[in-house]
């Protein structure tokens, strides 16, 4: 009996440790240019107030006048909750101004820093 419990533990103590490897790789930010700090201003697109994190789609216009669409990583709903965020607070065609930190890859979209709302408040 003390052997068949011993197995038990094991095979869910390496069940439960596959899981870690994943759960700590969700949480990196070595997708994003931590040293570097961009500003985009634009119109929102679209506001995914959602789980595991809430994006904000913002269309920015570059040098040559094509609109390009911005994803901007937020943090997720909790705590965008207690940064004064809530579901209807990026509405699509608001103008934004976002600070960032830009994807390594150089596609167009970043970790946020700070975002500037269509009514001025400031969410970081």
């Amino acid at each position: 009996m003390r052997k068949k419990t011993l197995k038990i533990v094991l095979a869910v103590s390496f069940i439960t440790a596959g899981f870690l490897g994943p759960a700590a790789a969700h949480h990196s930010h070595s997708m994003f240019d931590l040293e570097q700090e961009i500003t985009i201003t634009g119109i929102v697109t679209s506001f995914m107030f959602r789980n595991p994190h809430c994006f904000l789609y913002v269309d920015v216009e570059d040098e040559s006048g094509t609109l390009v669409n911005y994803w901007i990583e937020m943090a997720p709903i909790p705590r965008m909750i207690q940064n004064g965020v809530g579901i209807k607070t990026f509405q699509p065609g608001d103008p934004v101004t976002v600070n960032m930190h830009p994807l390594n890859d150089g596609r167009p979209g970043g970790n946020y820093i700070t975002i500037v709302a269509a009514d001025g408040n400031t969410y970081d």
